[in-house]
């Protein structure tokens, strides 16, 4: 296509073969998204486009939806990031409607053959280690192969202070299970890889498992946490043994969950930061998870 389509907050530059989302660095724009700086995204790694009235009046959203597995950010988030900082969403004045529904048009037409299928592999990179966050109980830091947890005695309980600090290679881990920060009970949560190569349970509550770091009011936002839950998973799905079958990215989620981030999308809905649509969209997602 080789054209470039700027909205709020970010800009979309089309290739032959992917599109370059750029995103903006101000103020209002979400922190996720300057965390991310930029992401090129093949057109091969998409299975829909959309445009669709904006959330506030006079704005329309170009949202282009990727293939389940393709983005190693969208599989750790797992439906949990609220529209704003959808990294997939390009939101524009209403006057660009039309040069964003040519947009859209060409976009769908260049969608691989097999949008409709879950991808192989990832085809969109995660963020590039080193990486690290401060969450309520210890530091997270992850260097590409290992993934440390150092406990803070003002908020580690005395079950992690026991275990002592903890060093996952990417190796011995088969899941990632990111709990958004947004959402009561958030937590970072590396899953064990077992014997038959499946996910091994965590050890009891988050603030309990030595494997998981839990957030709170300030600790582990969702641009800090994220990123690094995106990486160590693409990390885990790239040093899986040749012939294994990869841990299913769409596990039965837990009921209470579920109802947690149904009640959360209900309250960004009444504060008018979800539209009817999306929140509707949003809800059946959820609940197709059951």
């Amino acid at each position: 296509m080789g054209d470039v389509l700027a909205g709020i907050h970010s800009t979309w530059e089309f290739d032959t073969d992917s599109v370059l989302i750029r995103f903006e660095r101000g103020m209002r724009t979400p922190k996720l998204f300057q965390v991310l700086g930029e992401r090129r995204i093949p057109y091969e790694a998409l299975s829909s486009v959309d445009l669709m009235p904006g959330p506030r009046k006079g704005t329309v959203v170009l949202h282009a939806v990727p293939r389940l597995g393709a983005d190693p950010l969208l599989d750790a988030a797992a439906g949990q990031l609220r529209a704003s900082a959808d990294p997939y969403r390009l939101l524009l004045p209403v006057e660009r409607e039309t040069l964003a529904d040519y947009y859209a048009t060409e976009l769908r037409s260049a969608l691989g053959p097999r949008a409709d299928e879950a991808a192989d592999e990832y085809l969109v990179p995660a963020p590039a280690a080193p990486l690290q966050f401060k969450a309520y109980d210890g530091k997270v830091s992850f260097d590409g192969s290992v993934v440390s947890f150092r406990w803070f005695w003002t908020g580690a309980s005395s079950a992690k202070w026991k275990a002592g600090d903890q060093s996952f290679q990417v190796a011995e881990l088969a899941e990632v299970e990111w709990r958004s920060p947004e959402i009561a009970g958030g937590h970072l949560r590396l899953r064990r890889r077992g014997k038959d190569g499946k996910p091994v349970d965590g050890e009891g509550p988050a603030d309990q498992d030595p494997a998981a770091v839990v957030f709170g009011l300030g600790y582990g936002l969702v641009h800090e946490s994220l990123p690094l839950a995106a990486a160590v998973l693409e990390a885990v799905r790239a040093a899986e043994p040749a012939g294994s079958v990869p841990a299913p990215r769409n596990h039965r989620a837990d009921p209470k969950d579920i109802a947690d981030r149904i009640r959360h999308l209900g309250e960004l809905h009444s504060a008018g930061l979800l539209t009817d649509k999306e929140f509707t969209s949003k809800k059946t997602e959820l609940l197709a998870e059951l």
